[in-house]
């Protein structure tokens, strides 16, 4: 991930790393410092180069060469909680100083994305299907006209329009939640049988991120259903109570701690700041999860979920030590972890608050749930 961007003589000293210990120092385009990952086991270390006309070349700590400036970096960066001081000398005289946290990473923009192999994958082709839509307004009429019959046809307009009212609020609270860190947006597309997405145009530069974007969904359901369990309440129509209830089912569905729903996301970002071994581990048993519950329920769609998830599991084992992610402190791990407990243990209060109902339709969910 790119821990540090310097504006000096005209082009970009850029400093890359990642928790595995390596560092590359670019500037510009030119690799002039690199660690390894057994070279850099303190948490201070220094970058040496030096410029010729501005023409970087790397050289030694030891070596001389004096027709050129001699260039050293020297940098002292925590990773939990993520602090990076840093030092930027020339001919032994300090030319630039200071530190970033992790407020700093959410807010830059990388100069130089992550090089990844393309690959012929389902995951792909989705991507490739996104990208060739999502610009298109009209797409977002069409879709969420499809979606309306789909469900109209199946169920009743009713639940269909009560249907599309959860899933905009749920995906609108990813959406409050890519506009809290300044991402542009594209807009909320509604899926006929897969869903809402909400869509994005810039990428996330930490694991934090990923949280709150990915558990805002669900948090959001939950005061829908909460405001209409006080309606309920309030008016003792039944009406709020089914949307209340089932509004609960939905987004705890979501929590499923499987990719690619929200809970997988949130399971995979507190997992793989702990370890990357621990990452690959639980989302692999969560994924094991997923194939007995798809099983069980006979439920077609979450088993094709589930392939989409494993490749994405894959591709993060993969990719692990190149992470332009920033991983979560241990004060994010455990309150992402207790939000989302306290998300799922409301949503099942909710659930099991009507399991006793006389009215079948509401104890229906705690029966999904039992079973």
């Amino acid at each position: 991930m790119e821990l540090l961007q310097l504006e000096h003589f005209g082009k970009t000293l850029r400093l890359e790393g990642s928790l595995a210990g390596w560092q590359e120092l670019y500037w510009g385009d030119n690799l002039v410092s690199q660690l390894s990952a057994t070279e850099n086991l303190d948490a201070k270390s220094s970058h040496h180069f030096e410029l010729h006309n501005n023409v970087p070349r790397a050289v030694e700590p030891e070596e001389q060469a004096q027709p050129a400036m001699q260039c050293q970096l020297a940098i002292d960066l925590t990773w939990q909680p993520f602090t990076i001081e840093y030092q930027l000398m020339i001919d032994g005289r300090i030319i630039d100083q200071g530190s970033r946290n992790s407020k700093d990473i959410e807010q830059q923009v990388p100069i130089k994305k992550p090089q990844i192999k393309k690959k012929f994958s389902t995951v792909g082709l989705l991507s490739l299907g996104l990208k060739l839509f999502k610009s298109a307004k009209l797409f977002k009429v069409i879709l969420a006209g499809a979606s309306l019959a789909a469900y109209s046809w199946f169920f009743s307009w009713q639940f269909a329009l009560s249907l599309i009212a959860c899933l905009v609020f749920h995906e609108y609270g990813h959406i409050r939640a890519m506009q809290y860190f300044s991402m542009k947006t594209k807009g909320i597309y509604l899926i006929p049988f897969f869903g809402g997405l909400a869509v994005s145009d810039d990428k996330i530069n930490t694991r934090w991120q990923n949280v709150v974007i990915s558990i805002m969904g669900p948090t959001f359901g939950l005061f829908l259903s909460i405001a209409c369990l006080l309606l309920y309440w309030s008016t003792d129509i039944t009406f709020f109570a089914g949307l209340a209830v089932f509004n609960s089912l939905l987004n705890l569905f979501n929590l499923l701690p499987i990719l690619p729903l929200d809970g997988g996301h949130i399971l995979k970002s507190i997992s793989f700041s702990i370890n990357s071994k621990l990452g690959l581990v639980a989302c692999m048993l969560a994924a094991a999860l997923g194939v007995f519950i798809s099983y069980s329920l006979g439920l077609a769609l979450l088993g094709f979920l589930l392939i989409i998830g494993s490749v994405e599991i894959i591709m993060e084992w993969r990719g692990r030590h190149q992470s332009h992610l920033l991983p979560l402190d241990r004060y994010g791990q455990i309150f992402s972890t207790v939000w989302y407990l306290l998300t799922v243990g409301i949503l099942v209060a909710i659930i099991m608050y009507f399991a006793d109902s006389p009215e079948e339709i509401l104890a229906l969910p705690m029966k999904i749930l039992g079973s």
